[in-house]
């Protein structure tokens, strides 16, 4: 069996050579996260079947847990692992033609880092490394957000960086407190031994630590670091920052909140502020007339969406929830990559901008509006499939309650259908300038072609992967499960 710390030391120990392969061979450079996540991607291919006939558990160091460093790679843990490594590698695929300015050796060595960070984010068992492993996603990106060197890019830097500091104190407080309880910073540990302590002893540790992990994961009201920063990146980085890292955000809270503390008493809380961020996700992005700024407010609509499923902690709601999730990591990947290529065509971000491209870049826009009707949840793209378990499995709970929360999911479908036929209103049906037709680079429309089939072959054919979320679905709510995968 292959060992899982490949996943992360191999884009770690490839991340800080890459300033001496620069060295040998500039165009070599470029092509070092390719090879990375490409690796990565087919180590957690094979890792398929060994992890959902049992979890895989690493002892680091020869110490087993509480005692030692410990990392889980269960079907949940895979999932994310396989989504950063083909969303990562599809990305770096885009950039080999996109990202040809500036300092570059950074770009792809602070790349590879947000990766790796990620990854540890998602296999970590203990909650000191999942703090290490997140500051390492966070710097990262908050100085490939400022990638470019403009002004609004070092400016939203800045935001992203103030916000994101709070956030990490107040994780590491509420870890701090976690170990001043329990004596031990194993999360099996922890929730074994969680049952010994009045809840009321909890709350504020718990509070602190999700308040934290959700300035990351978008959670409404922290996330107005988010629009800025995914408006001023590069499209690129943008991609990876909605598809991946609020992901591995909302991971990290998820795992703290069903495996660690799994008080059931608050996931109806979570679910309100479910919806409660999507909605207003969703009207923010209605209200934008800039296209990169649309797409960050959407992706903090599907972040309310997913943590809404997540929140009813049922298996169907679950699995839909997850489904939706790496339709989020495909569509908005999608969405930025296209939009990437239609901003430096026309100039402007501005959706006034994209009058008449469906004609001069007819396979981008193609793109464009299959990465939106994927996100809107039609058929036969991605998004439905997860739409339809998350509404029908919460239908199936036959909570008033619930139903109505379902009732604004729905309004919430409506009025993201409305803001993205705005956007593909203007590519088809509005009359450009005139320009003639020019595609994107050989290798962007490679990593969108790439992408669209993803969305279709998962609209299409979706039991195969259905049946592998369950799967992570039962690893996220059983806890006593992992409890006893990693104190065996």
């Amino acid at each position: 069996m292959v060992n899982p710390v490949l996943l992360i030391a191999v884009p770690l120990g490839l991340a800080f050579m890459v300033p001496l392969i620069d060295s040998a061979s500039r165009k070599l450079t470029r092509f070092v996260p390719v090879a990375a996540l490409l690796f990565n991607l087919i180590l957690c291919i094979r890792l398929i079947p060994a992890v959902l006939e049992n979890p895989i558990v690493i002892n680091l160091g020869g110490f087993t847990p509480p005692f030692g460093i410990n990392l889980f790679v269960g079907p949940l843990g895979l999932l994310f692992a396989g989504l950063i490594s083909l969303a990562g590698l599809v990305v770096s695929i885009y950039s080999l033609s996109y990202i040809k300015n500036g300092p570059v050796v950074k770009y792809h060595m602070l790349y590879m880092l947000l990766l790796t960070g990620a990854t540890g984010v998602v296999l970590t068992g203990d909650l000191f490394n999942l703090f290490v492993f997140f500051e390492i996603l966070c710097i990262s990106s908050y100085a490939l957000v400022a990638y470019h060197g403009d002004r609004a890019g070092i400016e939203s830097s800045i935001k992203y960086l103030i916000q994101g500091t709070v956030g990490s104190g107040l994780l590491l407080i509420g870890i701090g407190f976690i170990y001043g309880i329990f004596g031990t910073l194993n999360m099996a540990d922890i929730a074994m031994k969680i049952a010994t302590v009045e809840q009321s002893t909890l709350f504020v540790p718990m509070i602190l630590m999700v308040a934290g992990l959700g300035v990351e994961s978008a959670i409404f009201p922290l996330n107005a670091w988010l629009p800025d920063a995914h408006s001023s990146a590069p499209s690129s980085i943008s991609a990876i920052l909605s598809g991946i890292a609020i992901e591995v955000g909302l991971y990290a809270v998820a795992r703290i909140v069903f495996t660690v503390f799994g008080i059931s008493d608050i996931y109806l809380f979570f679910a309100f502020l479910g919806i409660l961020t999507l909605l207003i996700g969703e009207m923010c992005a209605f209200a934008q007339s800039n296209i990169k700024r649309m797409l960050a407010y959407s992706s903090i609509g599907q972040i309310g969406l997913i943590l809404f499923a997540l929140a009813l902690a049922t298996n169907n709601t679950v699995t839909g929830g997850l489904f939706q999730l790496v339709n989020h990591t495909f569509s908005k990947g999608l969405l930025f990559l296209s939009a990437g290529y239609m901003i430096y065509r026309s100039g402007s971000m501005e959706i006034s901008s994209l009058n008449g491209m469906g004609k001069r870049m007819p396979l981008t826009s193609l793109a464009f509006t299959v990465g939106a009707f994927s996100l809107v949840g039609l058929p036969p793209f991605a998004g439905f499939p997860g739409k339809f378990l998350i509404v029908s499995g919460a239908l199936l709970k036959g909570e008033m309650v619930i139903n109505i929360l379902v009732g604004l999911v729905l309004l919430s479908t409506v009025i993201e259908g409305t803001y993205f036929f705005r956007v593909i209103q203007a590519l088809y049906f509005k009359d450009g300038n005139g320009e003639q037709r020019k595609q994107a680079p050989a290798t962007a429309v490679t990593a969108m072609i790439a992408l669209m089939i993803l969305i279709v072959a998962l609209g299409v054919y979706p039991k195969f992967l259905a049946d592998f979320l369950s799967s992570a679905s039962s690893d996220l709510l059983d806890k006593m499960s992992y409890v006893g995968s990693v104190l065996k």
